[in-house]
């Protein structure tokens, strides 16, 4: 794991909690603040502290010395005024790592112009996953680099165990093919796994190409299924 940090998440929707949670659970410190008492109450016991409180006040973030956190994530998706003025605060405080939801367009270009670190668009980016997988099955998890390449996350079909990775299509990192750059096996994992290993049943790989050269392996490979 990266450094322990404490991290300061505003917004306890689905999203805010979700994220307090995997950080917490990766092992940082996590301080959890929504105004609604009762999303603070249910993630109690999940981070390393909840608080009922407007997140969007000065006085607030100070007196919970947020000041001193290494970064801070606005979950406050579809309040873009709240949003804002949150972002805005956490500058001016002093955090250099702030992470927010955009819920549009607008949304993102506003806190672009805030010097926002990271935008998150979550529709989108989970439109673009299901719609990769949608008919991929097989593609449990999609990120895209660009508009058409990204990293895929795979468990094996059926049709391709004891099948060697270059009989099925793919090269190495350095190959002109889709590249494996991880193989899951159980509870271990092999990088840069050889064109030669074959695979089993229940094996996790991830493999980085083209989207459309992917898709052209799945359908050849899996035309009998």
């Amino acid at each position: 794991m990266a450094q322990k940090s404490n991290v300061a998440v505003i917004g306890l929707g689905r999203f805010g909690s979700s994220i307090a949670r995997s950080l917490y659970n990766i092992g940082h410190d996590v301080l959890a603040i929504d105004m609604d008492e009762s999303k603070v109450h249910d993630i109690m016991g999940q981070v390393t502290h909840s608080v009922a409180g407007d997140g969007t006040n000065e006085g607030v973030l100070r007196e919970l010395g947020v000041e001193d956190y290494d970064a801070a994530v606005v979950a406050i998706g579809s309040d873009l005024v709240a949003s804002v003025m949150a972002c805005v605060i956490l500058k001016t405080i002093g955090i250099t790592n702030v992470v927010a939801r955009a819920h549009d367009e607008t949304h993102g270009n506003a806190l672009e112009r805030l010097g926002v670190n990271r935008i998150v668009h979550v529709e989108t980016e989970m439109g673009n996953r299901v719609a990769h997988s949608l008919f991929t099955p097989e593609v449990e998890q999609y990120v895209g680099l660009t508009n058409d390449f990204g990293v895929n996350v795979i468990r094996v079909p059926i049709e391709w165990v004891e099948k060697p990775l270059k009989e099925i299509g793919f090269s190495g990192p350095r190959g002109k093919q889709s590249a494996v750059l991880a193989l899951k096996r159980g509870k271990d994992v092999f990088l840069s796994p050889d064109t030669d290993d074959h695979l089993k049943s229940g094996d996790v790989i991830v493999v980085a190409g083209k989207d459309d050269q992917l898709r052209e392996t799945l359908k050849n490979d899996l035309s009998d299924k």
